[in-house]
């Protein structure tokens, strides 16, 4: 297996959706998966049931529970402290052949929370057949390069344009 690399970016719903669902499939093949949440607690749907299969992990850090434009500075130290942490420890513990999800990375890079030379480090260091998912809005040039695979979820409509709350089950 020889392990490419796929972002799944955009301002629409179904990122997160489109990245666990590949994590079941590999798991569904007995592939070792790996799934670090940054930003996230860890608590949507799909994490639920992915926490049950003996062949993923998960991992999710979100110290304050906020937005990033909402943090305070002592509040973004922290956060970047823990997203750090989380990267390196996904990274280190992800097993080849199998799958690396790394959701919403790209708003922990392009929040500051993470350096992009780190991931692109990673990227190009990673073991030869370990498959890569990066998910978030606005990926930044040089990982879009990087990328195998780039697919784009553009929203043409979503109910909180109308103050429709995340819905369990369908959004979280």
């Amino acid at each position: 297996m020889t392990g490419l690399i796929h972002i799944y970016c955009g301002d629409g719903k179904g990122k997160t959706t489109a990245a666990m669902g590949l994590a079941l499939r590999a798991a569904g093949r007995g592939l070792p998966v790996t799934v670090a949440q940054f930003l996230k607690d860890g608590d949507s749907g799909e994490c639920c049931i992915l926490r049950q299969l003996p062949t993923v992990t998960l991992l999710a850090a979100n110290p304050c529970g906020k937005f990033s434009f909402q943090m305070d500075g002592a509040e973004r130290a922290e956060t970047a402290a823990c997203l750090q942490a989380l990267f390196r420890k996904a990274t280190a513990q992800a097993e080849a052949p199998g799958l690396l999800v790394l959701d919403e990375i790209c708003g922990a890079l392009s929040g500051g929370f993470l350096a992009v030379e780190e991931v692109l480090r990673f990227l190009r260091t990673k073991p030869g057949t370990l498959e890569v998912v990066l998910t978030g809005r606005e990926p930044c040039e040089a990982l879009c390069e990087a990328a195998d695979y780039l697919s784009e979820i553009v929203k043409r409509r979503h109910p909180y344009d109308r103050g429709v709350a995340a819905r369990e089950g369908i959004e979280k």
